[in-house]
Formats: structure tokens, sequence, C-alpha cells
């Protein structure tokens, strides 16, 4: 279970930062954009630590309060569910 949870959470925070890049370079090159509601799903669904590095790394999107608040508050609720979950799983599997 927990190996699961690991390898879906990497990859889920790589496609959120791969997708922070591609949208920048569209943005960039005036083609069709990968659209923020996109973005802000893949950010929910467990990639806030990849869309929140992408946002950085990229300069991407970091002057919209939409997305340097929701991402960081993503990343916040995933960090304690993590904690949680896991703590829950150690201490049923000892």
């Amino acid at each position: 279970m927990m190996k699961i949870l690991l390898v879906y959470l990497a990859g889920i925070n790589i496609i959120s930062f791969l997708m922070m890049g591609i949208d920048k370079y569209k943005a960039k090159n005036e083609k069709y954009r990968i659209s923020e509601k996109s973005l802000l799903i893949s950010a929910f669904i467990g990639g806030s630590f990849g869309a929140l590095t992408g946002m950085y790394v990229f300069r991407h999107k970091t002057q919209k309060k939409k997305f340097t608040i929701t991402i960081p508050l993503f990343m916040i609720i995933h960090t304690v569910l993590i904690f949680v979950l896991t703590t829950h799983i150690s201490r049923s599997h000892p």
C-alpha cells in the first residue's frame, strides 16, 4: 500500500511540474495553453509539491493569487494527509 502511494505521488508531482513548464513554454510561444483548471486539478490530486516547484523554477503563475494561495494550501493539506497515512500504516503493520 505504501509503495503504491509513493509511486503515485512521485508520478503526479513529476506530471504537475512538467505541466507548469509546458504551459510556460506555450505562453512564451503563443501556443494553445493548458487551462488553469487543469493545472490546479493536478496540484489538488497530489501534485502540489511538483506544481509549486514548477511555479518557481519556470517563474510561471507566481503573480496570480489563485496559484500562490491555493497551491501552498494544497501542499499543507497533502503534508498532513501523508503524515497521518504513514503514521496509521506504520502503527497497523508492525
